[in-house]
């Protein structure tokens, strides 16, 4: 077809980059709107990057990660929602809810459907005639190999970061040598009831590089390894010191799972099963024997370990999006209206202002980043904001500016930890009224264990 033949705007369909929550409630509500959405995901079922870690939980009850417009399309299937008060895994998440919304969606989603690429038809970014006017070309590659182009009237971006963690470095980059370390490095919270996985950690000394809520959930997790087996131990390595809000909010966090996990992290430091380096930037990795020494800016050198999990928050892939015109802060990456409105060194989860389209909203009309890849490197992102994102984008989408500018959202306060940008300057950690929120793992927030134990974002 050539781009003189292609459909009206409006006969074209909206795709969707991405089959995890905030993806498929985006076509929910294309769908509640009568407008046809085409969800694109490289894996192979619904919420791929929610199974890889299956086996957290959640911070947020089964009453704030369904959608509204999601569970009217899954009630004539006879769906009901789990227990409201419930906080299930990323694997209850993935099977209860993502894959049978993915199913009622039916033909609408499509597997193993790589984006390359997202332009304007017949436009790079440098061209400006009828720009606004001509449609998307969406580029795919299909697991078979297929090369494939679609033709949209929007595309909303719901890919997320968990394909591309932080690196090791303090500096943002990998530190020197951490890629040809890269078989005793893991950029996951570990699957400790995995055997394999089990016996990769038991017995061992592990670094853990982070201040987050991942960072609280491995060391959790490791003092429970240690418990079982004798000679396991974690070091904490820490860019900035100790203080009062390092362990997160604890009891003054509205997400209580969230709060019991940085004490879960807390009691496995003070219990011995976990030690600390503080003021601690990695710059380089260094081989001694088979076991890996970490080397700070100034030369520091900590004690040979066996193995590093690397929890450093996550940030946006956008080489994808490299032809289409994008507005977005130079220190997050998040779109420019949306970024001091996250800013994790004023803003924890809950003190986010819901948005909509018009924080969303880019130079290039009709492209939208929502999800925790709107967020860019902020970490303070909930599923219930995303969802209030694609309920905003769908009304603008078909016109109905009323509704895309109602934007309603009430969100709990999580707690007094700092902000990202604050390690220097320790005795200025915000407070539960302006303390930024620590770094979520994924594309939504996620803790280990029970939920009286689990916490984060």
């Amino acid at each position: 077809m050539s781009i003189n033949s292609l459909p009206a705007a409006d006969q074209l369909p909206v795709v969707v980059i991405g089959a995890g929550p905030v993806g498929l409630a985006a076509a929910a509500h294309l769908v509640e709107r009568g407008i046809e959405p085409l969800v694109l995901e490289a894996g192979p079922s619904a919420g791929t990057a929610v199974r890889d870690w299956a086996h957290v939980r959640l911070f947020s009850p089964w009453s704030e990660i369904t959608d509204p417009a999601a569970e009217k399309l899954l009630a004539p299937a006879g769906w009901t929602r789990p227990d409201g008060s419930a906080y299930p895994t990323g694997g209850d998440w993935a099977e209860q809810y993502l894959q049978p919304l993915a199913d009622v969606l039916a033909g609408k989603v499509r597997y193993g459907a790589t984006v390359a690429g997202v332009a304007r038809a017949g436009r790079d970014r440098i061209v400006d005639s009828g720009r606004d006017e001509q449609p998307f070309t969406v580029h795919l590659a299909s697991a078979d190999g297929r090369e494939e182009r679609i033709s949209a009237r929007a595309v909303i971006d719901a890919s997320g970061t968990w394909s591309t963690p932080g690196p090791m470095g303090a500096d943002g980059l990998p530190a020197l040598g951490e890629k040809s370390a890269v078989g005793r490095i893991s950029y996951r919270v570990p699957d400790l009831g995995d055997p394999a996985v089990r016996a990769r950690y038991a017995g061992k000394r592990t670094a853990v590089v982070g201040s987050g809520a991942s960072a609280f959930t491995a060391l959790a997790s490791l003092a429970d390894l240690a418990e079982d087996e004798p000679g396991t131990h974690a070091v904490w390595i820490l860019r900035r010191g100790v203080t009062g809000s390092t362990f997160g909010g604890g009891a003054a966090d509205q997400l209580p799972a969230r709060g019991a996990l940085g004490l879960r992290a807390k009691a496995a430091v003070e219990a011995g099963h976990a030690g600390t380096a503080t003021g601690f930037r990695t710059q380089a990795v260094e081989r001694d024997g088979d076991r890996l020494v970490l080397v700070d800016e100034d030369g520091r050198r900590l004690e040979p370990v066996d193995e590093v999990i690397v929890l450093t928050g996550f940030r946006p892939d956008l080489t994808f999006l490299s032809e289409i015109r994008l507005g977005l802060d130079e220190r997050l990456q998040a779109p420019t209206a949306l970024a001091p409105l996250i800013d994790p060194n004023v803003h924890s989860c809950g003190t986010v202002y819901p948005h909509g389209v018009n924080e969303l909203s880019h130079p290039e009309q009709g492209v939208y980043l929502v999800g925790m890849k709107s967020y860019g490197r902020a970490p303070t992102f909930l599923a219930m904001t995303g969802y209030e994102q694609v309920r905003s984008i769908t009304a603008a989408i078909a016109g109905d500016r009323e509704a895309a500018e109602r934007v309603e959202l009430t969100l709990p306060e999580t707690g007094v930890c700092g902000g990202a940008g604050l390690f220097d300057e320790p005795d200025a950690a915000p407070n539960s009224e302006s303390g930024g929120c620590c770094a979520a793992p994924a594309t939504l927030q996620i803790g280990a264990g029970a939920p009286a134990s689990t916490g984060g974002c």
